[in-house]
């Protein structure tokens, strides 16, 4: 129901502002750029799907050959217990838990590629138990803002973006991004448990996220004692390997317990296909109301005011040049990476605009795209609480973004 608000608010208020352009400003252009960027906004929609088909029969294709070979079923049982406490409608040692664990393992090492697919095939695991098909069911909704808090250990692409436009240490967003995350995750985790009355004093949930601490503590240790260059390559590597072991090790066991892998890889990869062909309206719908807002110059006229009401309190406003990144990420994934790499240009890499817009583009996820894709690929059209919770798990993402890059950059 917020979605479908706040969709039909984007155009209005891309009509509003495009209208007063015309009359004020007397922008002859402002309604030919905007009709523009419906068509281009679209064909992206379409482009993208498309793009996604051929992942999404990849990997859930190979994510049939593990179901079949045994690997998701132990990954269920290791997580059982903290996940069944998460999400209490999931039956114990079911094997979406597999699915959700590989899909937040993939987001944590930057593999976006892969965990698109995987977080498919979590909500279509969970739409099979769900018993209002047009409603999103409370797992449902722990997952999406989980995924959308976006908790991320190796910001792989920012760092290969940084090192490409001349970066001195494309590395050194690293911490503050790490960090950014694991609140913004907090946070989102928070919200959603205080809708659904979970207890997160639970001995069980405090042992794993107490496990989860020390081990991103120990990490960050880690990459702190070891010289900074060598931070983005041991990263891609370690995650590319861990990957790729990941695939070995589902077509291993397959093998070894006599499973057909080709035929296995077929039954699933087919799945693939259909869900992507599935999610294009979704997604056509929610890219052409974010270009319509961000081409009648919403999204500027929104980031100036801001900039104002924090210069009249006295507060430091080197960060405001960077916000549009902040503020487009949960819109749109590449129109808040094309800002980022705006940024970077005018200001520089090793700017503290320059690291700030890096910091934003990492701390924070596509809460929209991820919201109308996920949802859409099982039929759900009623998010409930979904996108406040994920809006304020965004929020959180982005203070704490610029809290860290101050502490770290200025």
């Amino acid at each position: 129901m917020v979605l479908n608000y706040l969709w039909a608010i984007f155009f209005l208020v891309a009509f509003a502002i495009a209208l007063f352009q015309l009359i004020v400003f007397q922008d002859t252009e402002i309604f030919q750029k905007i009709v523009a960027s419906t068509f281009d906004n679209a064909k992206l929609g379409f482009e993208i799907s498309l793009g996604l088909t051929g992942v999404m029969t990849l990997w859930l294709g190979l994510m049939k050959v593990g179901e079949k070979g045994g690997v998701v079923a132990i990954l269920a049982r290791l997580v059982g217990p903290f996940f069944h406490r998460l999400f209490p409608e999931i039956p114990n040692n079911h094997p979406v838990f597999g699915s959700i664990l590989m899909n937040f393992s993939a987001n944590m090492l930057g593999l976006d590629n892969a965990a698109t697919p995987l977080g498919l095939k979590a909500m279509k695991e969970m739409q099979e138990l769900n018993p209002d098909k047009d409603t999103a069911s409370n797992a449902q909704i722990m997952f999406l803002v989980l995924n959308t808090s976006g908790l991320t250990l190796i910001p792989i692409s920012i760092m290969v973006f940084r090192a490409q436009l001349g970066a001195a240490d494309p590395s050194d967003i690293f911490i503050p991004i790490l960090l950014a995350t694991f609140f913004s995750t907090v946070v989102g985790l928070i919200a959603v448990a205080l809708y659904q009355r979970i207890n997160l004093f639970d001995k069980v949930i405090l042992a794993y996220l107490g496990t989860l601490i020390v081990l991103i503590g120990a990490l960050i240790y880690y990459f702190t004692t070891i010289p900074q260059e060598q931070v983005s390559v041991i990263s891609t590597v370690v995650s590319n390997v861990i990957l790729f072991s990941i695939i070995i090790s589902f077509i291993g066991l397959a093998l070894y317990r006599g499973v057909n892998v080709y035929e296995a890889f077929i039954e699933g990869a087919k799945e693939g296909f259909s869900v992507a062909v599935t999610i294009i309206p979704y997604l056509v719908a929610i890219l052409v109301a974010i270009g319509v807002f961000r081409t009648s110059g919403a999204l500027d006229m929104l980031v100036g005011g801001i900039g104002y009401l924090v210069g009249l309190t006295g507060v430091n406003t080197d960060f405001v040049p960077a916000l549009p990144v902040a503020f487009m990420k949960p819109l749109s994934g590449s129109g808040a990476r094309g800002l980022m790499v705006e940024s970077i240009n005018t200001y520089g890499a090793d700017s503290f605009v320059g690291r700030m817009a890096s910091v934003f583009q990492g701390s924070t996820e596509t809460t929209f795209y991820i919201l109308a894709v996920y949802f859409g690929s099982v039929g759900v059209r009623k998010s409930r609480y979904a996108l406040v919770c994920g809006l304020l798990a965004d929020f959180a993402g982005i203070i704490a973004a610029i809290f860290m890059a101050y502490l770290f950059f200025h």
